[in-house]
């Protein structure tokens, strides 16, 4: 139960809040606040501070949607804060991306803190990828002034281009700045935009840094960043990097899950970016190419920083094992072009989805013998690479340091690559026990130099299982939040995608908007998407009538070719007023739909799905949303069919259970575009008769907005 005194606490913080920013309080923000007090100030700790598992099994987990005006972000705060104070845990609150990260450190925190009265230290977390390596800037700088060119950091195909002289020069501006003090190594805080390739080289990862061994460690920013966030209350991360330590571990770079309490913000993309992290992919081109190289120049390594004892040792042992691995991949492309060997319209060959995720008997049996390779190479590198950790602690290594320093990062990067490829054929080698949820598996034909490579992958088909082992069994407690959780009205979609506790706390609160002055309109031109050429024509005859006006319109479509066939077959006085996704970058799409709002005309943006999420156009920037048709799924993603296939293959109905919930949960998110404040009214039309004429339309048009419907 929620004590009186944090109850007080609560209370007292979000009435200061409020009235510090002169705001009332939001129906459906009191019912959040309370929602998140009650889960987390209900858990039973056991003597040691931990949570009693037995006791507050699920019942520690708060899932809460909140309509867009809720007031979402300062909610979880007021609730959170205090209560992760008196626990004595970590507040981490993770967001999607890094921009939201960034609204939160900047914007939200700082007004609870000033307006709240509670008392408390923040800081932001970011992967090593977003910090310099010093190491390898040093590095860098001194090849370049040995040789006095540009000169190849790559030492494989795949890698990084060579380095160019402008390109030297944005390194020694950082080694200026961070020599002044002027930068801290942050690749966020650089006064101008990095191109990837030239921050690639300069930052690192965990297989590749050498950690507290680096002589430059007391002035790494990654690991200065790092020391921070153990001396700080509440933490703001991003799913990436949440799902990274994990993978890790838990507690490799955040605190372990077990010390944490996690507000997961926008946690709809969750189940996901946990596929991608869960997932396995290997290259076969690349990887024989990298097999290869790596044997011509394993001499160069071992001359430089041989030890005559087990360094060598193991270095004598890796020819044999990388020339057998690269006699497997090559015995492996037969086989898997064979599967690819059917063309698409353009001649390219297409992607093989093995069914069932069933693999051929002989590509497992290969499989195997590249498993059994890749388990040696791992095995010996991993035994070098803990040689060479000791040579740098050691002060009296024979080995220069210099030397060592340069080919720690490349043997950690072989390490990697071989840990890789050793996960993803084991998975190739096994068939999924009877009984557990099969493995998604196929191969993607990529280009590769203006030739073809082929790229092997497997997936869970859920994340459910691997979030349920790694995050909600093991953390202290966890909000889940977001505008869109929901699907048809249930929570049944996020329980099976993300595997939440069926004791959790589930809650829907509603938004403050007055969703009255909002219509919902089907017009009678609309004809049924299922036939794309009618569709399309439709949508071109209707689209001038429905844009009449001034102000701003949003027209949403699920395929690029039909978007792009509207604007080029609209009259030109049209085209002139369309601002299409892909012309210029998103952000500049936006600035101009703003100027020409401003100036009193009219703008219309065409976008595709990631213009139905995240967009934010209040006013008279947003008065219409036109959605083309009803946002089914392009049914060629291998782990959305590999799911269907396993519901059907269990007497399910996938497109019920799966297709028509996410359709469902994506329409909602494409209608929140239209209002996005108390104030703001308009029109979203849908362009799809499905949603009258089909059994399920029903469904998703009680689990829309309230808006008043207009259906011709």
């Amino acid at each position: 139960m929620l004590s009186d005194k944090h109850k007080s606490a609560i209370q007292e913080a979000y009435s200061q809040f409020l009235s510090g920013r002169g705001h009332k309080a939001r129906y459906g923000q009191k019912l959040m606040v309370a929602a998140i007090a009650r889960t987390l100030g209900g858990i039973i700790q056991t003597a040691s501070g931990e949570r009693d598992s037995e006791k507050t099994d699920g019942e520690h987990i708060c899932v809460v949607e909140a309509g867009t005006g809720t007031g979402k972000t300062v909610s979880y705060l007021l609730a959170a804060i205090p209560l992760a104070q008196a626990q004595e845990k970590t507040l981490v609150v993770s967001t999607a991306t890094v921009a939201l990260q960034e609204q939160i450190i900047y914007k939200d925190l700082p007004e609870v803190a000033h307006h709240s009265g509670l008392n408390f230290e923040f800081t932001l977390a970011k992967g090593r990828g977003r910090y310099l390596c010093l190491s390898k800037l040093d590095q860098l700088l001194s090849s370049f002034s040995a040789s006095g060119t540009g000169l190849s950091l790559g030492l494989y195909d795949d890698e990084l281009p060579q380095v160019e002289e402008e390109s030297v020069a944005l390194y020694q501006k950082m080694t200026d700045g961070l020599a002044s003090g002027s930068w801290d190594g942050d690749c966020d805080n650089w006064p101008d935009s990095i191109k990837t390739e030239d921050w690639s080289r300069v930052t690192t990862d965990h297989r590749q840094c050498s950690g507290r061994r680096c002589p430059h460690v007391t002035n790494c920013s990654f690991f200065r960043a790092r020391e921070s966030l153990g001396k700080t209350q509440v933490i703001v991360a991003n799913h990436d990097l949440l799902l990274a330590d994990l993978a890790l571990g838990g507690g490799a770079i955040l605190p372990p899950p077990e010390e944490a309490i996690y507000v997961l913000d926008e946690a709809h993309h969750l189940p996901d970016k946990a596929l991608d992290h869960f997932s396995h992919h290997s290259r076969l081109g690349a990887s024989t190419g990298w097999l290869d190289q790596t044997n011509k120049v394993l001499g160069q390594m071992l001359g430089e920083i041989g030890d005559g004892a087990e360094l060598d040792r193991c270095g004598e042992q890796l020819p044999a094992a990388l020339a057998s691995a690269k006699q497997g991949m090559e015995l492996m492309w037969p086989l898997v072009e064979e599967l690819c060997v059917f063309e698409d319209m353009r001649g390219n060959p297409i992607r093989h989805r093995f069914k069932g995720g069933v693999v051929p008997d002989a590509m497992m049996q290969l499989a195997e013998k590249l498993r059994e390779d890749f388990d040696e190479l791992e095995s010996l590198l991993n035994k070098m690479l803990q040689v060479v950790q000791r040579m740098l602690e050691d002060l009296h290594s024979p080995v220069p340091v210099v030397d060592l320093e340069r080919w720690y990062p490349q043997l950690g990067s072989w390490h990697g690559r071989a840990e890789v490829n050793l996960l993803l054929w084991a998975n190739y080698a096994r068939a999924d026990a009877d009984g557990t949820l099969p493995q998604a598996r196929w191969i993607s034909p990529v280009d590769w130099g203006g030739s073809t490579d082929f790229e092997v992958c497997s997936s869970p088909i859920l994340a459910a299982k691997a979030l349920e082992q790694s995050l909600w069994k093991r953390c202290y407690g966890a909000v889940l939040t977001s505008a869109t959780l929901t699907a048809l009205g249930k929570f049944d979609r996020l329980r099976l995608r993300a595997g939440t506790p069926e004791k959790a706390s589930y809650q829907v609160v509603p938004s403050p908007f007055d969703f009255s002055r909002a219509s919902l309109r089907v017009p009678a031109s609309a004809v049924d998407a299922g036939n794309a050429d009618q569709h399309t024509d439709a949508v071109i005859d209707g689209l001038p009538a429905l844009l009449k006006g001034s102000g701003g319109s949003l027209v949403l479509f699920s395929s690029r070719r039909q978007m792009e066939t509207v604007r080029e077959s609209l009259p030109g006085t049209w085209r002139n007023r369309i601002l299409m996704q892909g012309q210029k970058s998103r952000q500049q799409l936006l600035v101009t739909h703003r100027e020409i709002i401003d100036g009193g005309g009219s703008s219309v943006l065409f976008g595709l799905a990631s213009f139905a999420e995240g967009l934010d156009l209040p006013g008279d920037y947003c008065r219409h949303v036109i959605i083309a048709k009803l946002p089914f799924a392009v049914p060629d993603d291998p782990i959305e069919a590999a799911l269907a296939e396993w519901i059907e293959a269990k007497g399910g109905n996938a497109f019920m259970q799966i297709t028509v919930p996410d359709a469902a949960l994506k329409l909602v998110q494409a209608c929140g575009r239209l209002l996005r404040a108390e104030g703001d009214s308009g029109t979203v039309t849908l362009l799809d008769r499905r949603i009258v004429t089909r059994r399920y339309g029903q469904a998703i048009l009680d689990s829309l907005p309230p808006f008043t419907r207009s259906i011709e």
